[in-house]
């Protein structure tokens, strides 16, 4: 049952809430309203049954309405936390400078919510296989981590 609310828990920084609050209100308040006059725009040329516009509204309408409960859901369940820059242990916020004992590689990360993750510009998610087994590490320290590529050992270099 632990990981079950482990799997469940959704940890944003306070800007990772404002962007799930900000696309909640745009859907609300812009998106579902046009596409509600769509709808019945599309409702006043008569037979719904060969009315492209009217299928394509409602089908958009059914996504968003599903976003909406997505996201409306998410800020139930997630825990706000404040970015940990300048401590000596890795948390979120923290940029990890790494190096990948088996390739030689030096890396770097900075662990960001879920939210904010961005791979390609080495932004890694806390709630990743990664984030997860650097999170608590201080420099020195060696950690492995299972990757869908096979066992990844690294060493944290520095925290900044």
């Amino acid at each position: 049952m632990a990981n079950t609310k482990m799997a469940d828990e959704i940890i944003l920084t306070p800007a990772g809430k404002k962007k799930l609050d900000e696309e909640l209100e745009t859907l609300k308040s812009v998106e579902m309203p046009a596409l509600s006059e769509r709808i019945r725009e599309a409702r006043a040329l008569g037979d719904l049954s060969e009315n492209f516009d009217y299928q394509d509204a409602k089908r958009q309408q059914g996504f968003i309405a599903g976003r909406i409960a997505d996201l409306n859901a998410m800020l139930e369940r997630a825990t706000i936390v404040e970015a940990t820059v300048g401590g000596d242990i890795v948390g979120m916020g923290t940029t990890v400078n790494l190096r990948d004992l088996d390739f030689e590689d030096e890396l770097s990360y900075m662990i960001v919510d879920p939210i904010s993750a961005d791979p390609t510009n080495d932004k890694i998610s806390i709630s990743s296989p990664v984030g997860q087994a650097l999170l608590g590490k201080k420099v020195g320290e060696i950690v492995e981590v299972k990757t869908p590529g096979g066992v990844s050992r690294l060493e944290v270099l520095s925290l900044t």
